[in-house]
């Protein structure tokens, strides 16, 4: 049976770990979301195509959430000290760690050789020797851009990273998506899979920007009998990130209920936490089936569990 996974970051990142024990890797498939890619010291940064390998293959920094375990960052320091020296001391404000810096380095001499970002995804997840197929949304460039009330245009990175997500949104934007096309093998990934799971990541600005892509959202909807989502929100917050603020923001509700409505038309089911159990019924008033477990991955053992009940929710 295969399995396909719509992914932001680390939520995502912590579920394909889970599934990935309850079924053969080869048989799963990662449709990642590439809206919060970007171009920073002249580099391709990817973001949650990173986070996903790096947590598969064992060695994401743990204490962070995101790069690599172990790491030192001897070239940011460097790049500190002439950034300071002439006058411009935020050039710095995307830390890079010197092993990450391989990652990046890697991927924007491929693009450069114009390999397309899907040929040189599985080059890097193959070097990590991960079982599974981890594919951009697209090969074409997304740029997820939040405004502000102001009339700013961040971009994802200087929203999240430079401003601690602490400005108010009042619109979110993918950039490229209706020229964009899904990346080879995306489509066929859905078509053919035995259960479609939406991770519990940002619907905003995570899975968005996937849906976003011409085709991506019909695929999605036309499998919705197999389709299974996990509500990123508990107890009416995100358990990382601003999912929780961008949904109030842009007028959702910030609760599993909230989230049910934005997916109601994609996926059956709604897995939620058991924090939220007296909200089933109101989930199911969205047209969906609710299943109550626990979704908090504390562990390995949880995610595998979780992943167990996202498959059987749809008789998988």
């Amino acid at each position: 049976m295969s399995v396909c996974v719509l992914a932001g970051g680390v939520g995502a990142a912590r579920l394909l770990a889970g599934v990935i024990r309850a079924v053969d890797a080869s048989s799963v498939t990662a449709i990642v979301n590439v809206g919060d890619d970007d171009e920073l010291h002249g580099l391709r940064i990817s973001p949650d195509l990173d986070t996903i390998t790096y947590t598969l293959a064992g060695a994401i920094d743990t204490d962070r959430g995101w790069g690599l375990s172990d790491e030192s960052w001897q070239a940011m320091e460097t790049l500190r000290r002439y950034s300071t020296g002439a006058g411009r001391p935020d050039i710095g404000w995307f830390n890079l760690g010197d092993r990450d810096l391989g990652t990046h380095l890697w991927r924007t001499t491929r693009l450069n050789e114009d390999a397309p970002l899907s040929r040189v995804t599985a080059e890097i997840t193959a070097a990590w020797n991960l079982g599974l197929t981890l594919l951009p949304a697209t090969d074409d460039r997304l740029a997820t851009v939040l405004m502000t009330p102001s009339g700013d245009a961040l971009s994802f990175q200087e929203y999240f990273v430079r401003d601690q997500h602490e400005v108010e949104v009042t619109e979110v934007l993918v950039g490229g998506a209706a020229e964009a096309r899904p990346a080879p093998g995306v489509l066929d990934a859905i078509g053919d899979a035995g259960v479609v799971i939406i991770a519990p990541s940002n619907p905003i600005v995570s899975i968005g920007p996937v849906l976003a892509v011409p085709g991506i959202r019909d695929a999605v909807a036309a499998r919705r009998d197999r389709c299974v989502a996990v509500s990123p929100i508990v107890g009416g917050k995100a358990l990382k990130g601003p999912a929780d603020r961008l949904l109030r923001e842009l007028g959702h509700e910030s609760s599993a209920v909230g989230v049910a409505r934005i997916y109601a038309e994609l996926a059956s089911v709604l897995v939620i936490d058991e924090v939220d159990a007296a909200l089933a019924d109101e989930v199911e008033e969205t047209g969906m089936r609710c299943v109550v477990m626990p979704t908090v991955m504390t562990g390995p053992e949880v995610a595998e569990a979780l992943a167990r009940g996202c498959l059987a929710a749809v008789g998988a």
